[in-house]
């Protein structure tokens, strides 16, 4: 395990329960943030999707400030922007202009890949291949955009220069991993759906490594999901819904969040699914103590500083509590970790 106390954080998709409104889903997602800062978690993230009925985190900058303004303390960002959808002058104007607002409080993840399907990526950029296969100058050229020196450039993104925005880059494969050791950035895995190269980008990354200006050793955040409960049962009734829901992407058919429903044989057929396994196989799921143990052998088995948690409940009350849980079971851990010292 790593050696320091490890962060926890939240994941937010803003994915939109059945029967629930957008307008609801965004205020939710207001309230797991604010639960989130009350029991001290670091950051909340937000995820940029398109061309789906079911997601609400689309303007993800937009999503961002309206978090960040009813909150107090947590760092706020994008988990990601998928900036090959994006000119980088205006990511910078976006996320300069929140640092303004909300100072030292903002962060910026950024991906390659386009978060929704070929024809709507085309739609939102004709040239997101090209952007895309130029992912690693279209960084740069976001960095020289926030930095002082970009003052005296002909081309500025003036709201954007010295202020303090941190860079993290995002991925699912070992490419991504790559790319932040060779730019000295933190690296965010997404194996919350995932989960086939995590230990191995992890070790590149750690392997390859070169300091940057902004960060001096490796930094690692993965994505887990997360439902803890009272029971056990109670938890893996949660997590019928995410099962559900990846059940819906895997067969095309995006359903929005289903109610929670005992778990039965149907579900462990579907949890026996290569795909759908793959893609939860880094849940954590059971009561507080049952998760623990769980945490326990996946922190020492990553060593990651981070972990980010998406919780996809149906109930926002049930997203609350658990994550109320999980911050509690991983203070114990980081508890741990001093006394072993």
């Amino acid at each position: 395990m790593n050696s320091q106390k490890v962060a926890y954080s939240i994941l937010d998709l803003a994915v939109v329960a059945q029967g629930n409104s957008i307008q609801e889903t965004l205020h939710r997602s207001l309230a797991v943030a604010k639960a989130a800062e009350a029991s001290n978690y670091e950051r909340v993230w937000y995820a940029e999707h398109h061309n789906t009925e079911n997601v609400a985190s689309t303007a993800t900058s937009l999503l961002i400030g309206y978090v960040a303004e009813n909150t107090e303390r947590i760092r706020v960002g994008s988990g990601g922007v998928m900036l090959p959808n994006h000119s980088p002058l205006i990511i910078a104007e976006q996320f300069g202009t929140l640092a303004h607002l909300y100072p030292n409080r903002i962060d910026l993840g950024l991906g390659r890949a386009p978060g929704t399907d070929q024809a709507t990526a085309h739609a939102i950029r004709p040239d997101f291949m090209q952007a895309a296969q130029s992912f690693p100058r279209e960084i740069e050229k976001i960095e020289q955009y926030f930095s002082e020196e970009n003052k005296s450039s002909n081309v500025r993104a003036a709201i954007a220069e010295g202020t303090n925005v941190p860079l993290y880059i995002l991925g699912s494969s070992t490419d991504s991993a790559h790319l932040a050791a060779a730019t000295g950035k933190p690296y965010a895995f997404a194996s919350h759906f995932a989960s086939t190269y995590l230990h191995q980008a992890l070790e590149i990354y750690r392997q390859e490594f070169q300091p940057s200006e902004e960060t001096d050793k490796p930094y690692t955040i993965a994505g887990i999901n997360v439902f803890v409960a009272d029971t056990d049962e109670e938890a893996e009734a949660m997590f019928t819904s995410l099962i559900r829901l990846f059940v819906s992407i895997a067969t095309g058919s995006r359903q929005s969040i289903q109610a929670p429903a005992p778990m039965n044989r149907e579900f462990l057929e579907y949890l026996q699914h290569p795909r759908i396994a793959s893609m939860i196989k880094y849940s954590f799921v059971g009561s507080k103590d049952t998760v623990k143990a769980k945490m326990r052998d996946f922190l020492n088995s990553t060593g990651v500083d981070e972990v980010i948690t998406s919780t996809n409940a149906y109930y926002v009350e049930d997203r609350i509590k658990s994550l109320q849980l999980f911050a509690a079971l991983m203070d114990e851990l980081n508890e741990e970790k001093i006394e072993d010292k």
